[in-house]
């Protein structure tokens, strides 16, 4: 009986893996060549109907393309001096290649080597293997972390596929060739298929990954569907590259996404935080959480933010929460990345704002005590700059400027502590679904992947506001604004709080603006425009300092040294200046109100064309002196006629400033002696406070506006 059921369980497995053994020989031809249908009992197409053309791979000098030594980390330098030394292999590979060629920082250095694991781990004092699937050793060198990798691990990982690569070997393929060919085959996407040798100075392409590079194109190197069922990670792959390069999806390999987005459900938790880390940390999260909804994934790994965009969307309002990762790629790259504590923050911020929308001074006044890290001083800068409504909704409801001191303390603390909470809905499916409570329409896959641990450091971010936030003093210590890339990377409190309070004064900023970034759908194989030139200007090599970078208004000396383009862009990033700005355009429709209801008091009393002329100030500057002299004259006199007529004189009397209206608008002598007739003659009394009674809803005195003409006849 066990020697029966031994034979049916190997039977079985060489049934199943015939299939596979199929399809590889079938699409692993000529670049260009699939098949139309895929059927699992297909069989074998004969390799020398599609041989490999050895002809179509490329030898390029690295030079030629823009590519020098000094590009290359020190740490990786070390690791693959080291393997060149004992006489292996070693190449740069994957993504470090690609990014290299488009003259990016990569976001790591990847080494593959003939030596097996246990060889390089020899080699190296600190190093370890890790990983089950595809197993690779961890250098650490010079507080860096190099993932090497063996050609031996690939080979040994799917046999069949090795055999229907062999059957397809070309003609005088060597050795080497056929080493890097092989394992080019079973990577990803064709511009993550190239091999850099730092020593000959070449980079070798065996799949066309240089003319998608060129045109910008993401394509796997077999038919996607097969590429993405045997991981289906390599979705979110795809996108979070495409999302940091901008770049457009080839026809298959948008289908075969749409197709088996769900899949990922099926992913180990900690692999699905791993890449939605890498799309939020390294400088492109609005591009990639822009992809994830477009390609129905948000709503599996975000629901509620999923929902939130859908509504927004459809009620065309702003979005607050595409501000806020916009702001955050400004200030995160692939070389200065951040802590996942960072983006968690954001979400958890966001999310209790939506569910509890607060008055604008108790957000501006909670990220200023972040940025700031003192109570009083954030008090300060918030009463002092929060003069504008914000258009974020639902987040802000509105704004109150008589809020004292206790009671704003007691609200800001009171939202610190929501914020907190909120942090359950990303590790607690049950909290999940009470907050998709609020869209009861949603879709919500149930799926929470953020570690219990790491969301708990993301809410300590806000323990001394919850706790006592008058005495608050997170102790961040800096000579400058400038961030602490190390620090923010390690995830610290004190440097992730300064970081997100300047991330939402800077989206309150934007808000106050009036429009937020919003996601456009309807494109099918790009990306946003504005998005393609933000990613694609990203993390440009050489290296460039935080300030030069990323202006801010909260960094005045960030300014300088910018290009003049970017100066005028960057040029209300102050905040006092953005509101002195604002009060300009305000006194300016103040002023147009003032010349229009000054038109209708001219036209209501009847002025001469002449008098007209003049109060428009249309004459010289001695005339308007000498006219001047004379209407002070002619008021001084008539205040001081017979003292029958001094109790009405009192009562209707010019005060000063109503003389420097008069000056102001250069009345002439006949009509200051007109309106003091008509002041001093009683019969006339009742028709100028008729016709002053009647004009007077129309020329309030605004609050803080200057004196109008109105005010001559109350």
């Amino acid at each position: 009986m066990a020697i029966l059921l031994r034979s049916k369980t190997f039977l079985s497995s060489r049934l199943k893996s015939l299939p596979r053994f199929q399809r590889c020989k079938q699409t692993l031809g000529e670049r260009g060549f699939q098949a139309e249908l895929y059927s699992e009992m297909a069989p074998a197409p004969n390799p020398a109907l599609h041989p490999i053309d050895a002809s179509k791979w490329k030898k390029i000098q690295a030079s030629k393309v823009g590519i020098t030594g000094s590009m290359i980390s020190l740490p990786s330098w070390i690791v693959l001096n080291t393997l060149h030394k004992e006489g292996f292999e070693a190449y740069l590979v994957g993504g470090c290649v690609r990014d290299l060629l488009l003259k990016r920082i990569p976001k790591d250095f990847d080494v593959i080597t003939t030596a097996n694991l246990k060889q390089i781990k020899k080699k190296f004092h600190r190093a370890q293997i890790v990983g089950r699937r595809f197993p690779i050793c961890r250098v650490h060198i010079k507080g860096f972390v190099i993932e090497v990798s063996s050609f031996e691990t690939v080979a040994k990982h799917d046999e069949d596929k090795a055999k229907a690569l062999s059957s397809l070997i070309p003609n005088g393929c060597d050795d080497k060739d056929l080493i890097r060919w092989r394992n080019s085959m079973n990577r990803d996407f064709t511009i993550n298929s190239l091999f850099f040798d730092p020593f000959t100075f070449r980079i070798y392409d065996y799949n066309n990954g240089m003319s998608d590079l060129k045109s910008l194109k993401l394509q796997t190197i077999i038919p996607a569907h097969l590429s993405f069922q045997e991981d289906s990670a390599r979705i979110l792959r795809g996108l979070r590259i495409a999302a940091r390069l901008g770049l457009s999806f080839s026809k298959d390999t948008e289908s075969a996404m749409h197709n088996l987005s769900s899949s990922i459900e099926g992913l180990d938790k900690f692999r699905l935080m791993l890449e939605l880390n890498y799309m939020l940390s390294y400088g492109a999260a609005e591009s990639s959480i822009y992809l994830l909804q477009r390609f129905n994934l948000l709503n599996i790994l975000l629901p509620f933010q999923a929902a939130y965009i859908n509504q927004q969307k459809s009620a065309q309002n702003s979005m607050m929460l595409m501000k806020l990762f916009f702001n955050l790629d400004k200030l995160v790259s692939c070389d200065h990345p951040a802590d996942s504590s960072l983006w968690i923050g954001l979400l958890i911020f966001h999310l209790a704002l939506v569910n509890n929308p607060q008055d604008a001074l108790v957000v501006w006044t909670f990220a200023s005590v972040l940025y700031h890290g003192k109570w009083k001083e954030g008090v300060e800068f918030s009463r002092e700059h929060t003069k504008v409504g914000v258009k974020f909704v639902p987040e802000v409801s509105g704004f109150s400027e008589t809020k004292s001191d206790e009671d704003l303390a007691k609200e800001v603390s009171q939202f610190a502590s929501l914020v907190q909470d909120s942090v359950c809905a990303l590790t607690e499916t049950s909290s999940l679904f009470e907050s998709m409570s609020r869209y009861p329409l949603s879709p919500c896959s149930g799926l929470v992947f953020v570690p219990k641990k790491t969301a708990r450091d993301a809410a300590k971010i806000f323990d001394l506001m919850v706790d006592d936030i008058e005495s608050f003093i997170n102790g961040r210590q800096r000579e400058s604004p400038g961030i602490n890339y190390h620090l923010l990377g390690k995830g610290d409190p004190r440097e992730t709080g300064y970081v997100l309070g300047k991330i939402i004064l800077e989206t309150m900023k934007d808000g106050c603006l009036g429009e937020g970034t919003q996601i456009a759908y309807g494109e099918k194989d790009h990306l946003q425009p504005k998005v393609i030139e933000k990613t694609q200007a990203n993390n440009q090599l050489p290296l460039k300092k935080d300030k030069k970078r990323v202006p801010s208004l909260l960094n005045p000396e960030a300014k300088q040294g910018l290009p003049k383009k970017q100066k005028s862009v960057d040029s209300d990033h102050d905040i006092s200046e953005l509101y002195a700005a604002i009060k300009k355009q305000i006194a300016k429709e103040e002023l147009r109100d003032l010349a229009k209801k000054h038109q209708k008091l001219v036209e209501a009393y009847k002025f001469s064309e002449q008098e007209t002329s003049l109060m428009q100030g249309n004459i010289s500057g001695d005339e308007k002196s000498h006219l001047l002299n004379q209407e002070r004259t002619v008021v001084k006199e008539d205040t001081h006629k017979s003292d029958s007529k001094k109790k009405a004189k009192k009562d209707m009397k010019v005060s000063n400033k109503q003389t420097k209206v008069v000056g102001k608008y250069n009345l002439s002598q006949d009509t200051v002696v007109n309106w003091q007739k008509l002041l001093g003659n009683e019969g006339c009394k009742e028709e100028v406070k008729e016709k002053t009674e009647k004009h007077e809803p129309k020329a309030v005195k605004k609050k803080g506006s200057r004196t109008l003409l109105s005010s001559l006849f109350k």
